[in-house]
């Protein structure tokens, strides 16, 4: 259904090649709000309460732990003294082995928790991207038509696949790191204090420069990786064109440029990666530099107070020394730890914001309250005065009247673009018309839910649509409920049976990628036994015959008389030949009724349908 003008994507980038298939140029984007972000997926994380406050209280010990390894091993080398006037060492040897006991049971203790700690965080994470991939499912299933003629499908399957798979490696790897890091910061931060409060401020003279350094780095960071995600998803929309249209592509010989175009985009991907690699892996050499400035400036001072008993902390103990150059190390290890893991976040980060702006779009309007059911349905339908266009200031319908009684055959014929698709999406509710009224048996379609105004019409469009799955399966997607005799049916009366039951597997034959391992023909004839099975109130038929062979189209043509007996059909047709018994011939041209009536009356006004039929057959003529 794309014989008309439809929307086009947002203003792209400006870029090296051309736009066009395989070549479609990446957007601009401004920075978003990365609280915003990072708070919406905290909310997904925190729908598992009893995971996080689990992996909470068990990083909780496993700190604690760890916080109190550096204080049992000051105090185990406080057993040692030495004698100031004798030079004598002595060995508290029972208070030594107990704090090595300690710190052994502690250390195993702590380890064993570790792994637990990896198996909830791996659950946490899962449950996480479960949720999310739901709801952007769900979403997209919401989406109006208009969102996916306007946006990439690749791009959409980008976010769906690498944007989620980054989200769940980050919460997976950094949620618990996170965690830790913060309760490891507080708490070496506390212990510092109870050793020496002049000794914790001098550790906190690198946070200023600390900050700074991660500010300023995080801002050229950023833009790199939103930049590479969005690459990512080109890339993948290019990708999936190739594989779609290969095809075309062959047959054009334009496999150079494909890959010319797939190689300047892979490019674009590579620099920016590359760029997002380099500004993230320069955070982790940064502050390591700063925490080690850190402990050699506890190293240096408390060498000082502690040759100093007079100074600002006396009773220094070189157990004491050791104990806060652990807990130096501790304070900073977790900015170190943030900033090393800050590229996974950004990452994930910016795969999240493009995930929630696909949530955040909006939904398919459905403001239909009539209470009617399919059975209410006759099939009188009128268009009245209906003006719509794709694009602003490019109309394609005009002011367009049209009247279907129930039972009529109805046929609309027209120069390509002149209208005749943009009916059935009006109809359907795929898109919405800018003024003028649509009604089937009297009632505005605007008030009739979509989900009963959609299961009273059956659509066999030009272009076929396969699943791969079973043609069985295919078949009842007409009406899943239907039996294997009533699908059987349906099948022979498209006349699709014949070709069916000379496969291997009959009805339980697999189908490749759009039933790829089927010829067009084929294809058709399930799509028609698809229509047949769902029984509906009004049938749409959109060249339904375009790529059956003149002698199947003969066999076919009985059984859609019978199939359209008492239903309104509406055939959209190039091939005039299919619709000489239509009881009534509507010709559209620039988006207005020119001409209506049966086939020999317009044929005798010698119009716009007797041009289009001389045309036609001037070829057979001559």
């Amino acid at each position: 259904m794309n014989n008309e003008r439809r929307p086009q994507s947002p203003p792209q980038m400006p870029s090296t090649r051309p736009n066009g298939p395989m070549g479609v140029r990446m957007n601009k984007e401004k920075p978003k709000n990365l609280l915003r972000t990072l708070g919406r997926l905290l909310k997904y994380i925190g729908k598992s309460k009893l995971l996080v406050i689990a992996l909470v209280c068990i990083m909780a010990f496993v700190t604690v732990s760890d916080l109190a390894g550096p204080a049992l091993q000051g105090e185990a080398i406080n057993t040692i003294r030495v004698d100031s006037q004798t030079g004598r060492i002595s060995v508290d040897l029972d208070a030594m082995l107990w704090y090595l006991g300690a710190m052994g049971v502690l250390f195993f203790i702590s380890a064993s928790l570790a792994l637990l700690q990896g198996i909830i965080a791996a659950k946490l994470s899962q449950n996480t991207v479960y949720m999310m991939r739901n709801d952007l499912f769900r979403k997209i299933s919401k989406l109006p038509i208009k969102y996916t003629d306007t946006h990439k499908h690749g791009d959409i399957m980008s976010r769906m696949t690498n944007d989620v798979e980054n989200v769940s490696n980050a919460v997976s790897q950094s949620i618990a790191s996170l965690i830790s890091s913060v309760l490891t910061l507080i708490g070496a931060f506390a212990m510092m204090v109870y050793y020496s409060w002049v000794m914790a401020l001098i550790a906190c003279v690198t946070i200023p420069l600390t900050i700074t350094v991660t500010t300023n780095l995080a801002k050229f960071m950023r833009k790199y990786f939103v930049k590479r995600q969005k690459l990512l998803g080109q890339i993948n929309g290019q990708v999936e064109e190739m594989v779609t249209s290969y095809k075309t592509v062959v047959s054009y010989g334009k496999e150079r440029r494909a890959i010319e175009e797939f190689t300047a985009t892979s490019e674009e991907f590579k620099n920016a990666s590359i760029k997002a690699r380099v500004w993230g892996s320069i955070m982790g050499p940064c502050m390591n530099f700063l925490g080690n400035l850190q402990y050699v400036l506890i190293a240096a001072f408390g060498g000082f107070f502690m040759l100093n008993p007079n100074s600002l902390v006396p009773n220094l103990r070189l157990g004491n020394i050791h104990s806060m150059l652990q807990y130096s190390k501790k304070f900073t290890r977790p900015v170190n730890e943030i900033a090393n893991q800050y590229a996974s976040i950004l990452t994930a980060l910016a795969g999240a914001e493009r995930i929630f702006e696909i949530m955040d779009s909006s939904d398919e309007i459905d403001e239909g309250k009539k209470e009617m059911s399919v059975e209410d349905i006759e099939g009188n339908i009128r268009f009245e005065n209906i003006d719509f266009a794709y694009e602003k200031d490019e109309p394609v319908l005009k002011g367009l009247d049209l009247w279907l009684k129930k039972g009529q055959k109805i046929a609309i014929v027209g120069a390509t673009g002149s209208g005749k698709t943009t009916v059935v999406n009006l109809l359907t509710r795929f898109y919405e018309i800018d003024s003028g009224l649509i009604t089937i048996d009297g009632v505005d379609i605007t008030e009739i839910p979509k989900d009963t105004l959609r299961r009273s019409i059956a659509i066999v469009l030009q272009d076929t649509v396969l699943f791969s799955d079973t043609i069985r399966a295919n078949i009842k997607y007409g009406r899943l409920d239907a039996s294997d005799e009533e699908m059987k049916a349906a099948a022979a009366f498209a006349k699709a049976d014949e070709f069916i039951e000379r496969l291997p597997e009959g009805y339980d034959t697999m189908l490749a990628e759009s039933g790829s391992n089927l010829s067009a023909g084929q294809r058709q004839l399930l799509a028609i036994a698809r229509a047949v099975l769902a029984d509906p109130k009004i049938l749409i038929l959109d060249e339904a015959t375009s790529s059956v062979d003149t002698r199947t189209e003969m066999h076919i043509q009985q059984a859609m008389v019978n199939l359209m007996k008492n239903r309104t059909s509406l055939i959209i047709a190039h091939r005039l030949s299919t619709i000489r018994d239509a009881d009534k011939i509507v010709v559209i041209k620039d988006g207005r009724v020119a001409e209506a009536g049966d086939h020999e009356e317009l044929l005798a006004a010698e119009g716009e349908y007797y041009k289009l039929y001389s045309n036609q057959f001037a070829g057979i003529a001559t």
